[in-house]
Parts: structure tokens; sequence; C-alpha cells
């Protein structure tokens, strides 16, 4: 909000340039902010497939945690008014990445209740096998 306050202030004023600036800022907080809410989201859908995975099965929960997730995932993602989307394709494989860290630490807690090191999983399960799996889920279109 205090922005917006600065940006009328800057606008008032005339001071164009300052208040471009503001804006560009801003825009870089609000895609931070959508990209933050992806990886989180990110987080969940990876750990579910990294226990599909190594588990070879899946349960209707972790079912529904994926669909929730990739749902999710696409709702933060889309433009509303403009059309689009927030992340392009590498955009959104890098926030994957990112998020697949945290996902390995929590997954190493929950596979096969614990018993794998996060060590032990990252020699069993292929990053890119998964995060391809991930962007092939969230690029799938809903009619």
């Amino acid at each position: 909000m205090e922005e917006l306050l600065t940006l009328k202030e800057l606008l008032l004023q005339g001071n164009i340039p300052d208040a471009i600036t503001l804006v560009e800022e801003m825009e870089e907080m609000s895609k931070d902010d959508k990209i933050n809410n992806i990886i989180n989201y990110g987080i969940i859908l990876l750990i579910h497939l990294i226990k599909q995975t190594i588990e070879k099965r899946t349960t209707r929960s972790w079912d529904l945690s994926i669909r929730n997730s990739v749902l999710a995932i696409q709702e933060k993602n889309k433009r509303r008014k403009s059309g689009g989307f927030y992340l392009t394709y590498e955009e959104l494989k890098i926030a994957l990445e990112a998020a697949y860290k945290q996902a390995i630490n929590k997954a190493a807690l929950e596979v096969e209740e614990g018993r794998y090191s996060r060590e032990e999983l990252l020699k069993l399960v292929d990053k890119t096998t998964i995060i391809n799996k991930a962007i092939d889920l969230i690029s799938l279109v809903d009619d």
C-alpha cells in the first residue's frame, strides 16, 4: 500500500521517471510473490511424485495432493486480465528446480516412513524425470 501512495505522489509531482521505476519495482515484487507461491505448491507436488516413484505406488491422498498442487500452480501462474502466464516454460522449470531441493529433503522424511536419507534419495530419483513429469502435469489444459 505504501508503494501506491508513493506512486500517486510521484505522479502528482509529475516525476514520471521515478514513477516508472517504482512501477517496475512493484511488478518485480508481484512476480516474486507469484514465484514463491508456485515454489511452495511445487514442493508439495514434487514430494508426492518422488514418493510415487520410489514406493512404486500411489494413494488417493497423494493423487489429490498432486491434483490440488497442479491446479494451484496453474491458477497462480495465470494472468487474469491480460491473458498468458507470469512464468514462461523455462522460468517454471527453474522454479520447480528450486522447489526440488526442499522437496527431496521433505521426501526423505516421508518415503517409506523415512527409510532413505536425502543423499540416498538423490541417487534413487532422477531429478530431470520428476521435474519434467511435474511440468507435463502443470501444462495440461483443463476443459
